[in-house]
Parts: structure tokens; sequence; C-alpha cells
């Protein structure tokens, strides 16, 4: 049973999508602590309410290698195996990403390559895309790069705004998430290159 750590900073749907399959025994893994740098983050409260160990390390102010020594140093502190960014409005640096080789996973709502970082599904609707979708990836020092896990298609309407676009985008993260996690719970996934192989 992996032991997993979660990291936010909003609402955490995707976390709470996770910790659904977990506590239906759909992923051989146990969440060992949530963490935000949000202070009051809603996905914070959700964590405590549902019984998980949680923490919150404010990174407003703080130069991002002091910060995240600090994250890896609770995270390791919790013996954590794989470390699953959900929302986690961060770019992690070399020393977060070493510190946990192939073991971080993110989801980004788009099919990468196209459309990385912030508000994806705009970058969509105004490239005139037909298609979008979400990707699971592991993380490593560039932003949205790491070899892809697992992806969703998204059909976009031609009626689809950001809003009803990301409504449908969510409900397909919700699904490919926990899908990714169970897969690298049970070391099924090996990586050679950069093409994520089934085992």
């Amino acid at each position: 049973m992996k032991k997993i750590a979660i990291l936010l900073s909003g609402r955490g749907s995707n976390f709470m999508a996770l910790s659904d399959h977990i506590q239906a025994g759909r992923i051989d893994g146990k969440i060992v602590g949530v963490l935000s740098n949000i202070p009051g983050a809603a996905g914070l409260a959700e964590a405590e309410r549902r019984g998980y160990f949680t923490r919150t390390i404010p990174s407003l102010g703080r130069k991002r290698h002091d910060f995240d020594r600090e994250v890896v140093e609770w995270l390791q502190g919790q013996q954590t195996e794989i470390v699953c960014l959900a929302g986690f409005m961060r770019l992690l640096s070399p020393l977060f990403v070493e510190a946990f080789p192939n073991s971080i996973l993110n989801i980004h709502p788009s099919l990468l390559p196209a459309f990385p970082g912030l508000h994806a599904q705009r970058q969509a609707l105004e490239w005139g895309a037909r298609i979008t979708g979400c990707t699971v990836h592991f993380v490593d020092e560039k932003l949205d790069h790491g070899p892809i896990i697992l992806q969703k298609s998204v059909p976009i309407l031609d009626d689809d705004t950001e809003e009803s676009l990301s409504r449908r985008m969510l409900e397909q993260e919700h699904l490919a998430y926990p899908e990714a996690l169970a897969e690298i719970c049970a070391d099924r996934i090996r990586i050679q290159n950069r093409r994520c192989l089934r085992v």
C-alpha cells in the first residue's frame, strides 16, 4: 500500500475524487497527509472533515527554494512515496523534484503538450480547437512537461464557454486522476525515455 500525500491550493475537487476512490478500495494507497500553501483553503477544510492529517505552509513572500525545502521535509516526515498535486499552484524546484523522482503526479486541463500553463480551457477556445481534454503526468522541473501517464479527451462544443468547458473537463479529471494513481500504486507503469509503458 503506497503512502500518498496531496498538495492543494484551492477547493480540492481532485483531492476529493482521489480520496473517494481510495476509501472505496479502488486504489491500493493511503493518504498520509494533505498540505496547502494557502491558509484557509477549502480543500484543506474538507481534508480535516474527512479525518486526514493536514498542514498549512504558506508560500506567500517566501523564496521558492526555502518553501520547497520545508514542504519536502514535511513530506519525508510522513514517509511519503507518491505526491499528488491537486490544484497546487506552484512550479516545483529541482530540489523538490529530485526528492521524489518519478513519484510526483499532476493533472492538467488540456491534452499536453497543447495549452500548458494557466487558463488552458480559454487557450483551447481561443485557438479554435475542436477537442481538448485532461492529462495526468509525472512532474519534472519544467511547467506541464513530464512524461504523460494518461489522457482523456473532451469535445469542444460550438456554444462552449470557458465555464461550461471547465465543468465537463472536471468530470473527466475526476475519472482520469484516480485511474492513473491506481496504475502507479499497482506498479503497472514504467518510464522508457519519455513514454509511460504499461507492465
